[in-house]
């Protein structure tokens, strides 16, 4: 693993690095689901349903057009933190690609803690497939062809979101080795991809159970997920 780049750099990163993880954490709290259906809706989605805050059970519970809404906020909020990282590295490091890079996968990091964790939430958050998403597609396109398209493909044949999402915090980290080949931006990838399995714990052991619930365009008022 060389590592001699990021040993050079030194504290001349620590400025950066601490203003990125800030702001893209904060970024990350804004929870589309929560926002929407607690301020808008006045019943907050983490109420019902599988009680998590994210966009499939947002559609399970309510529908509607407001789900737009989810959607744009996750993606939106996902995709600002990642240029903030990027301009901030770019200034205040050097204008150097793996640099930028670095500071992609930075803010990517903080963005989906701050989504899973949000602290004007109570740290209640969602699972971070969507924000995830959009974080990929940040990176590199190769890498968001293999994240969103096994997503896809399982998501579509199973109807099994939950098995889509496990694919793309699973494939994530290897799409990132094999394009950039760094071993330190590669362990965020793995951070970033052991965080959406982590919260997908639960779906996981009911799809090997068998009792895991798939996604219908019919939404329903109450269900498990």
């Amino acid at each position: 693993m060389d590592l001699t780049w990021l040993t050079a750099l030194g504290s001349v990163l620590v400025l950066p690095a601490l203003l990125t993880a800030v702001i893209a954490y904060f970024c990350g709290c804004f929870n589309g689901a929560v926002i929407v259906s607690k301020y808008i809706l006045r019943d907050d989605v983490r109420k019902h349903g599988s009680g998590n805050a994210g966009l499939t059970n947002f559609y399970r519970t309510f529908g509607g057009p407001l789900t737009l809404v989810v959607i744009l906020t996750d993606v939106f909020k996902a995709i600002v933190a990642i240029l903030v990282g990027m301009a901030l590295f770019r200034n205040m490091v050097v204008d150097d690609a793996i640099i930028v890079t670095l500071g992609k996968y930075w803010a990517g990091l903080f963005c989906l803690l701050g989504h899973m964790f949000p602290c004007m939430f109570g740290f209640k958050g969602g699972k971070g497939i969507l924000s995830g998403g959009a974080i990929a597609i940040m990176m590199d396109w190769r890498i968001a062809l293999v994240v969103w398209g096994g997503f896809l493909i399982l998501a579509i044949l199973t109807k099994y979101v939950s098995l889509g999402s496990c694919w793309a915090g699973a494939s994530f980290p290897f799409a990132t080795w094999f394009v950039y080949q760094d071993g330190f931006i590669t362990i965020l990838a793995v951070l970033i991809g052991g965080l959406i399995l982590w919260k997908h714990r639960g779906n996981i052991q009911r799809l090997i159970q068998g009792n895991e619930s798939k996604f219908s365009l019919h939404k329903k008022k109450e269900g498990s997920q």
